[in-house]
């Protein structure tokens, strides 16, 4: 296996992953402002990290094809897969449980998802600073 291409193969898969959890709750709640409220009630929004996740697709892919100089995508993914993971963690400590836990009327599975939908968020966006550094050990730079 080409670790120097796996490792930011799996830095986009881990960015466009945690876009989608971020996008989850549009999906699963009617109401687009309740999921907004949900969102700005802890320290930082969630939401910053998808910005960082939409550029860190982008780096990711350059040192993959070579068109950036790898051991600078590594590094920047470093640096972005960190912010990424400490916004999503400084937002699930400080977002209120009550707070997920009224943002509408699902019932079954789709509660419960919405109930631990802010420790999934840090679960996946811990895959990005995971996967650059594998990307950074592959290039022997750890």
């Amino acid at each position: 296996m080409d670790d120097v291409r796996s490792a930011p193969t799996a830095g986009i898969v881990a960015c466009l992953a945690t876009l989608l959890v971020l996008a989850l709750p549009y999906v699963l709640v009617t109401e687009g402002s309740a999921v907004t409220a949900y969102y700005n009630a802890g320290a930082i929004t969630p939401l910053a990290a998808g910005l960082f996740c939409l550029v860190a697709v982008i780096a990711f892919a350059a040192g993959r094809e070579e068109r950036s100089d790898p051991a600078l995508v590594a590094g920047a993914g470093l640096v972005f897969g960190a912010f990424i993971f400490l916004i999503s963690l400084s937002w699930a400590v400080t977002v209120p449980a009550s707070v997920a836990l009224q943002l509408g009327e699902a019932q079954g599975v789709v509660a419960t998802l919405l109930e631990f939908h802010r420790f999934l968020l840090v679960l996946v966006a811990a895959g990005v600073p995971a996967s650059a550094g594998w990307y950074a050990r592959a290039l022997r730079l750890l």
